[in-house]
């Protein structure tokens, strides 16, 4: 019995579709027009023999297949681009300046930076480890090529990732509601104190400032001696601490967005090398990750 071939460049069209969260969008990354992607998606249903995506509104959602197929998709393609950069990674040189969120810089960073050198060690990595609105606006000014932060903007095309941001304390201390809540803090500005502290304004939870810094690692210190609780996501919390938003009856908070944004649209080589394996590295921590319970 003869066994079809997976067509990579169809797999890579239905996986920037879903990753661009449009087709359209996807004609435009890949250089195709919108018939020509959607050819491609009904050859590679014809390959299959599945129904791969249906019409949802205006676009088009994937099928119980087509969320199969995809999982396979961004596997072959991820061999298929490691492959290619191992074997250019050599010819590739440059300088990349990355800036960073301090929430990434223990737990995705040495990841990313580790499979980067490997497949491009020619290439210079600049790095910025800051507060995501330094980042962002690092990018905007040009000052950085790359950047991975934290923002509460509406999802669009460069968001990589959707968290949960969670209250932390010391779950050995009883946080009164007769007396203002101590806030653990960054700095002006950080989305996280502005969330925290509307919702605490929302829910008529009375609170006082405790501690800032502009050190994220500083800021764990002051949650663990117990001087305060903070708001953040689990992305950079220390694996000894915990939740504490229901035990100590605290109101929920608003998701964020984790933003890969690149300072020219059309990025060089060594720079669109590290956002691909910046993208990859998130949705691998996210996907393997088992979220603590926030108690």
């Amino acid at each position: 019995m003869m066994t079809a071939n997976l067509d990579l460049d169809l797999l890579r069209t239905l996986a920037t579709g879903v990753e661009l969260g449009n087709f359209a969008r996807a004609a435009t990354r890949l250089g195709r027009t919108q018939s020509a992607v959607s050819l491609q998606l009904r050859r590679l249903e014809d390959q299959v023999g599945k129904k791969l995506v249906r019409r949802q509104g205006r676009g088009l959602a994937l099928t119980p297949a087509g969320e199969t197929m995809l999982g396979y998709a961004r596997k072959l393609l991820a061999l298929n681009d490691e492959a290619l950069s191992s074997v250019a990674g050599a010819a590739i040189a440059g300088t990349v300046r990355l800036g960073l969120a301090q929430d990434f810089a223990e737990t995705w960073l040495p990841r990313a930076l580790a499979k980067f050198a490997a497949d491009h060690p020619a290439v210079r990595v600049d790095l910025r480890i800051d507060r995501s609105a330094h980042v962002l606006e690092g990018v905007l000014r040009g000052n950085l090529d790359l950047g991975l932060a934290i923002t509460d903007a509406p999802a669009d095309t460069r968001t990589v990732a959707t968290l949960r941001p969670h209250w932390f304390g010391r779950r050995d201390r009883s946080w009164r509601r007769d007396s203002p809540l101590p806030l653990v803090l960054f700095e002006h500005p950080c989305i996280f104190n502005r969330a925290g502290t509307a919702a605490l304004d929302q829910a008529g939870i009375p609170w006082r400032l405790a501690v800032t810094s502009p050190s994220l690692a500083g800021l764990w210190a002051a949650v663990e001696a117990g001087l305060g609780v903070m708001v953040r996501t689990e992305a950079s919390l220390p694996p000894h601490l915990r939740g504490i938003g229901r035990v100590a009856g605290l109101p929920p908070l608003p998701s964020v967005r984790v933003a890969l944004v690149e300072a020219e649209a059309e990025p060089a080589p060594p720079v669109a090398m590290l956002s691909g394996i910046l993208r990859q590295v998130v949705r691998d921590a996210l996907a393997g990750r088992r979220p603590r319970r926030a108690a």
